[in-house]
C-alpha cells in the first residue's frame, strides 16, 4: 500500500507531516528521516482495528484485503 504524506518545516525547526487521506493522522520529528519513521508509525497505529472489532462468529466473518 502507498499513501502519501506532507512534509514541511514547523516554525520551531521541527520537521511536521500528517498525510491527507487519514483526517487528524500528523506527527513530526527534528529530522526529515524522523519525521517520517514517525508518520509511518502513526498511519500504522491509525489504520489498526480494535481487536474487539475483530471478533468473528457465525454470523459475522472478518476479511483481509491488500491494497
Amino acid at each position: 500500500m502507498k499513501i502519501k504524506v506532507i512534509l514541511e518545516k514547523g516554525e520551531d525547526g521541527y520537521f511536521v507531516t500528517h498525510c491527507p487521506s487519514l483526517k487528524s493522522c500528523w506527527s513530526q520529528g527534528k529530522t526529515k528521516e524522523e519525521a517520517l519513521d514517525n508518520i509511518r508509525e502513526a498511519i500504522e497505529l491509525f489504520i489498526e482495528p480494535e481487536p474487539d472489532d475483530l471478533v468473528e462468529n457465525e454470523d459475522r466473518k472478518v476479511y483481509e484485503i491488500v491494497l
